[in-house]
């Protein structure tokens, strides 16, 4: 919306939501997410043709086309549990426009839903009419975070689905003239409103498959002796296959991936393609088994205790460049160490107050540390699990001279430095390729 309201100053946008606390951080200097570029974007816009405010009546009432961007994450209750998008906030959305939109208001479904599930908002917005009073289209966005601003105003597409008839074609024209505004023609791509919502969630998963297949050939290297970064650049150099979503480590988080998979294993089953849906769902257990072997090794060659070691955690964000940490590997890496009654120092440039609250209440030792050398100072290991760029800058020799001997370093990201850290006096543990022990 950011975006939109920056590329078109003469459009009114107005972000809406039933958190006032929320409403009132993106009012302030201190946006509540962390995404590069947003602040400059924001601070463009925002009082001029932008704006924040609680959902009203009003609001609603006056828009010509509204955006419903609400979460959709898995359920945790009832049929479907663990596996099924919760559809709640979806379903009270579509009612509450329902009650304050104007006829002829145009709905975008920009959340990542089941497929149909625009058929159904599309019941519920005219149940009470004879014609289509609401054209629901759905505009799934295609955004990484991290990237997102930069994948806004440059695009590789833009996907809007409509039903088919007069009313969804004019809708889908409306939403497309918003685009054109900085986009050319070419990247606009018009499809059934059923094919963007699958389209969404065919993507997402595609790119997980990837990194769980390159992470599968990562244990096979290590058993070999191969040497994973060598495979992945023969087999990216061949056009077909391309170099992208190809580096191993200790897997995907962030809160796509994993939901969007389980959505469609979840749909499979119920459409029984049985098939469909184990193919799909070993995607998800071949990234969960990458955590888990990760964390055994750290254990194995720390000689099969870690009780009372410090592990300094470099990163907790699910990637570089954001704040995110929703389904981060390193959630799962620090419960496993934690449960060894290992000490915990946790660094991160972004991410701290995230992983404070994802790992509250959690018995043990744990320490946030923004200083990443305060993290390493008397660590036995430097567990490397988000490869922020930071990190790579660091001087090693000096952690060195800090660290526990034997001092280790647990690559799982395939980030750093493997020989040099070597020579400094490291024993060195990457992913997908042979250890570098000193004997």
């Amino acid at each position: 919306m950011a975006v939109i309201a920056d590329q078109c100053p003469d459009v009114r946008v107005t972000v809406v939501d039933v958190n006032e606390a929320r409403i009132a951080q993106w009012r302030s200097a201190t946006l509540p997410v962390f995404e590069p570029g947003l602040d400059e974007v924001v601070a463009r816009a925002r009082g001029r043709n932008l704006f924040f405010e609680a959902i009203t009546p009003q609001v609603l009432a006056a828009a010509d086309v509204i955006f419903v961007c609400v979460n959709t994450p898995t359920k945790t209750f009832g049929e479907g549990k663990g596996m099924a998008a919760d559809l709640q906030y979806w379903e009270k959305s579509a009612r509450t426009i329902l009650q304050h939109a104007r006829k002829g208001t145009i709905v975008v479904e920009k959340s990542t839903v089941p497929v149909r599930t625009a058929e159904a908002m599309s019941r519920i917005l005219n149940a009470r009419a004879d014609d289509e009073d609401f054209p629901v289209l759905s505009n799934p966005e295609f955004l990484a975070e991290g990237t997102a601003v930069r994948d806004l105003l440059q695009p590789e597409r833009v996907l809007i689905g409509s039903r088919p008839g007069p009313a969804g074609d004019a809708a889908a024209q409306a939403l497309a003239a918003i685009y054109r505004r900085w986009l050319p023609e070419e990247k606009i791509l018009f499809t059934s409103v059923w094919s963007a919502e699958l389209s969404k969630l065919s993507a997402n998963a595609m790119l997980a498959q990837r990194i769980s297949s390159i992470n599968a050939l990562s244990e096979l290297c290590e058993r070999t002796g191969a040497d994973v970064q060598e495979v992945s650049q023969v087999i990216g150099s061949d056009r077909r296959i391309g170099p992208l979503f190809l580096q191993a480590g200790v897997g995907f988080g962030g809160s796509c991936f994993r939901k969007d998979l389980l959505n469609i294993v979840y749909m499979c089953g119920q459409l029984g393609l049985h098939e469909v849906a184990a193919y799909w769902k070993q995607v998800v257990d071949i990234n969960d088994h990458q955590v888990a072997r990760f964390t055994r090794d750290i254990l194995a060659h720390l000689f099969n205790t870690v009780v009372g070691k410090r592990m300094a955690i470099f990163g907790f964000a699910f990637k570089p460049e954001t704040d995110d940490t929703r389904d981060s590997p390193a959630i799962a890496i620090c419960r496993r160490l934690l449960e060894e009654r290992a000490e915990l120092a946790i660094t991160d440039p972004r991410a701290l107050d995230n992983a404070a609250r994802d790992l509250a209440g959690l018995p043990g030792s744990i320490h946030f540390e923004p200083d990443p050398y305060a993290a390493a100072r008397g660590a036995h290991a430097v567990v490397l699990v988000t490869d922020w760029p930071q990190f790579r800058a660091l001087d090693y020799a000096r952690i060195f001279a800090d660290a526990q001997r034997p001092a280790f370093v647990f690559d799982g990201r395939n980030a750093l430095d493997h020989r040099g850290l070597f020579e400094l006096g490291f024993n060195v543990v990457p992913m997908g390729k042979p250890p570098l022990l000193h004997r």
